[in-house]
């Protein structure tokens, strides 16, 4: 029936050794294991949701809002904060920047938002300065004869 185990008594007992110590380091793992795998479910079950839409904050005094993002969206950078989806939705219609990666305006159905624009560009007056007229080949030409 064992006919793969040593015949001798002294071979047997240090087998018998040999595996109960194994069985120890096997239990033992089994235990870290389990035990590791508890912790991370308890922090799973503990994390807070991660919010709808985010706005990414500017640098500077008031930190201005820069752009909106997605609640998951990994493009948002460090200093941002959680909005609702009412606000997040104003603040898109105001001219705010959409993230070009998560599409928040999409996501929210916002179509008819100009591109590229935010309420500082939109409500800033033209340059002040010379006209394009004052300085084209024909006037120059037509001043100096």
């Amino acid at each position: 029936m064992f006919d793969d185990l040593p015949e001798d008594l002294p071979r047997l007992e240090t087998l018998r050794v040999w595996h109960t110590l194994w069985l120890a380091r096997i239990n033992a793992k089994i235990a870290a294991v389990q035990q590791r795998e508890a912790e991370s479910e308890h922090g799973r079950r503990r994390r807070p949701e991660p919010p709808d839409w985010t706005v990414e904050l500017g640098i500077g005094a008031g930190r201005p809002p820069v752009q909106v993002h997605a609640g998951d969206c990994h493009m948002t950078g460090k200093r941002r904060r959680p909005v609702g989806r009412d606000e997040a939705r104003r603040l898109l219609a105001d001219g705010l920047r959409a993230c070009t990666h998560c599409r928040p305006d999409t996501q929210l159905d916002i179509t008819d938002l100009p591109r590229g624009t935010t309420p500082a560009s939109r409500h800033r007056p033209p340059p002040q300065g010379h006209r394009h007229h004052e300085h084209s080949p024909a006037h120059t030409s037509a001043a100096t004869h």
